[in-house]
């Protein structure tokens, strides 16, 4: 292999999959393979909704294993997953496997957090829109529940699956601000008088890093039974997978709006600094770390939580192999079809998804659909709806114009979401990479390992030279 590129891994989890991909990157260079891929799927005990880690630590320790199979010799390993997730640890181990976001308790937690600090003073403090499932919240309900008193560490998900590999026991920046226990300072540290208002041990947290951190080697453990070097480096990247996926997002042309798009929707700007108005904290608007200092400014949307719950409700399989099939007949249909807020709180549980939705549209006086290809057609055209509407408040609370809407992740493979949304914004969208955030984790790691170097602007340069989006403009 050249000098001027390095082979580099990335463990990508998301909300229902995680995978483990490899990459070969340098200067005009950014090419990538699925090593493994593994489904990530809450379970039900007597306890909650917890996430398996455990079958996610096996799908990972799979890819790298397929990885030393072919003789590779990464230069590091990037861990990033989905945010507000933990796992406590005590001595190094973990109590229990984590918690997961939907659980129920979380809104016990909030209630108990907004009796010592109202939401309003919270959101002066971290930004971060009035969500159930934030990590102050599910810590709230570990306090309750007395667990708090056994543990001497947390550990965000990324944070943890790095250290299970060899890293050191760290809590990286873009995923730590999901906590709501950041100040929104630069550089942020942990929020000092907020965690001992919340009666939080401050032995939970310990050191922030920034993305582009080297911190640890592979494990003797873990090298043995994958075959990869012990010398291999743990990167910590833009561990929150939309930071990750916001670095390749190629923003070379104009100024632009984002659209993350897989079972979320994170749509935002990316800004310089904060925008925590009481005008921002009305809308639903949060503002998370990005890579290099940046903040991404944001509104949560269901995403395609929505649609992937209605498929597994018609097809044993999930739909996959229904989907293209259903979105072109829906694309195909003429006149207006009915839209509901897939905001709504009643549609964030897991399960049946359609009989959630036909109340919504039955409360407002809508026709419910009755043909799947009816109900694909009103839930891609709502979800675009909500995304355009994120775009235009985005640029009215931060005072900026945008001229383009970029949609990246599985979304992007979705033409009639994204041409809908160009409808819907009255701008152009350009769609790609749908592999964003495994790039996005590549990069940070290459311009690490000195093969890259450069601002944002210069990797974003490489991703629009390399993996060009697809052009949409409005109907």
């Amino acid at each position: 292999m050249a000098d001027d590129t390095a082979t580099l891994l990335a463990v990508d989890l998301g909300a229902t999959s995680g995978r483990v991909m490899a990459g070969r990157v340098g200067r005009g260079t950014l090419e990538l393979e699925q090593l493994s891929r593994f489904t990530n799927e809450a379970v039900r005990t007597p306890d909650g909704l917890q996430t398996d880690l455990l079958s996610l630590h096996a799908g990972i320790t799979a890819g790298l294993s397929e990885a030393g199979r072919r003789g590779l010799a990464p230069s590091s390993i990037g861990v990033d997953s989905w945010a507000v997730d933990y796992g406590l640890l005590r001595g190094g181990r973990l109590l229990a496997q984590p918690m997961h976001y939907r659980d129920e308790r979380c809104e016990r937690g909030m209630e108990r957090v907004h009796r010592s600090v109202p939401f309003a003073e919270l959101y002066a403090q971290n930004g971060l829109q009035l969500l159930p499932f934030n990590t102050l919240y599910q810590l709230a309900a570990e306090q309750d529940e007395g667990l708090l008193d056994v543990a001497d560490r947390m550990l965000m998900v990324p944070d943890l699956v790095a250290h299970w590999l060899g890293a050191d026991p760290v809590h990286e920046a873009t995923n730590a601000s999901t906590t709501g226990l950041l100040t929104l300072d630069a550089p942020p540290v942990w929020n000092e008088t907020l965690i001992r208002r919340l009666g939080y041990p401050r032995s939970l947290f310990g050191d922030v890093v920034q993305p582009g951190t080297r911190i640890g080697t592979l494990s003797p453990a873990v090298a043995g039974r994958t075959g990869l070097p012990a010398s291999t480096a743990l990167v910590a990247v833009g561990s929150h997978d939309t930071a990750s996926a916001v670095v390749a997002v190629p923003m070379t042309i104009g100024r632009a709006a984002w659209v993350s798009c897989g079972t979320w929707g994170l749509v935002g700007l990316e800004l310089t600094a904060p925008v925590a108005t009481d005008e921002a904290r009305d809308a639903g608007f949060t503002n998370e770390l990005g890579v290099d200092g940046t903040t991404r400014f944001l509104h949560n949307v269901m995403g395609l939580w929505v649609l992937s719950s209605a498929l597994r409700e018609w097809y044993p399989d999930g739909g996959t192999a229904e989907l293209p099939r259903l979105l072109e007949q829906a694309a195909g249909r003429t006149g207006a079809v009915p839209t509901f807020d897939v905001d709504d709180a009643s549609l964030m549980a897991p399960g049946a998804m359609t009989p959630r939705v036909a109340a919504l549209l039955r409360a407002q006086g809508d026709p419910v659909p009755e043909q799947p290809v009816d109900w694909v057609a009103s839930i891609v055209d709502s979800l675009a709806l909500a995304m355009a509407q994120a775009v235009r408040t985005a640029c009215r609370l931060a005072d900026q114009d945008v001229e383009v809407v970029h949609v990246v992740g599985g979304g992007a493979l979705n033409t009639l979401l994204c041409q809908r949304l160009a409808d819907h914004a009255g701008l152009p969208v350009l769609a790609g990479p749908v592999e964003a955030t495994a790039i996005g984790n590549l990069l940070v790691q290459a311009r690490t390992a000195g093969v890259l170097q450069g601002d944002l602007a210069a990797l974003r340069a490489l991703v629009a030279a390399t993996h060009p989006p697809t052009r949409l403009v409005p109907r």
